[in-house]
């Protein structure tokens, strides 16, 4: 039975059509059929070339076919790739060898309830944020855990993500990086007018639900990983939770998160006993 993978690249990045025209001819001296689309789960993996953005698009697809995402950085940060663009041909041979683990990730699923009684859902691997429409105002919400209300306050933004979301906008709007394996959820409210807008981290058997109130200056939508939104109007009740699927994504190493963490930001560890 013949191989298949499927690449994924960014569109318009020409280190990103480079870098996968590279593993198509890698592909092929392994006779390993390489597909652009794919509608079954005969495809064994996703590989794809690109930023985190890109990446976060290859999950989509991978997630809807059971698939495993294996991420190559041709963007700016890259957290969530697992190589860079000198590693093709590693990449490519790992994979023809099938020396390579998959890593499951937590998701989180949203269900927003409109006035009226219409509703929309979504899920996300790295964060649903929700955003004003109105610019120039602000967005009031009541926030809520479990059953019990926590807090109201206006907001530009609210951003409700994963520990593997904790390094992307939460971590831009001053929330906790939390280690992947880490299981829960984060709130983080961003440019909130209130005493009590700390970040919170939740469990992951906890329900958070927000509130964009009747008398809210602006409504909202929710978007998934940036990509895709939901309205979020006044009255509007919104329920978050963990996802009942996880995210899959390919790894080729086992290093410890610190050590991404310290790549990835250039973190300073001069000192550190390691060096000696």
């Amino acid at each position: 039975m013949s191989r298949k993978v499927m690449v994924v690249s960014h569109l318009t990045r020409t280190s990103s059509r480079e870098a996968a025209n590279r593993v198509r001819a890698e592909f092929a001296k392994h006779a390993v059929e390489v597909v652009d689309q794919a509608t079954t789960t005969d495809v064994e993996i996703i590989v794809v070339l690109g930023g985190d953005g890109t990446i976060l698009s290859a999950v989509e697809r991978g997630h809807n076919l059971d698939v495993p995402v294996i991420g190559i950085n041709t963007g700016h940060v890259g957290f969530l790739a697992e190589a860079e663009p000198e590693g093709v041909e590693e990449v490519v041979a790992r994979i023809v060898a099938r020396d390579y683990f998959v890593e499951e990730r937590m998701t989180l699923s949203a269900d927003v309830t409109c006035p009226g009684g219409k509703r929309y859902e979504g899920w996300a691997l790295n964060e649903a944020a929700l955003e004003k429409t109105l610019k120039g105002s602000m967005v009031d919400v009541t926030i809520g855990v479990d059953g019990r209300a926590m807090s109201s306050f206006g907001c530009d933004s609210l951003v409700l993500a994963t520990p593997t979301g904790s390094t992307a906008y939460a971590f831009s709007g001053g929330g906790p990086v939390v280690w992947p394996d880490v299981e829960a959820m984060l709130l983080v409210p961003i440019a909130a007018h209130a005493l009590f807008t700390r970040p919170l981290v939740v469990g992951p058997s906890s329900v958070l639900e927000i509130e964009v109130t009747q008398s809210s200056a602006s409504g909202a939508e929710l978007w998934f990983d940036g990509r895709r939104r939901v309205p979020a109007p006044q009255g509007a009740h919104i329920t978050v939770r963990r996802g009942e699927r996880p995210a899959r994504l390919a790894r080729l190493n086992d290093t410890p998160f610190s050590g991404r963490l310290v790549a990835k930001f250039h973190l300073p560890v001069h000192g550190w006993r390691s060096a000696k």
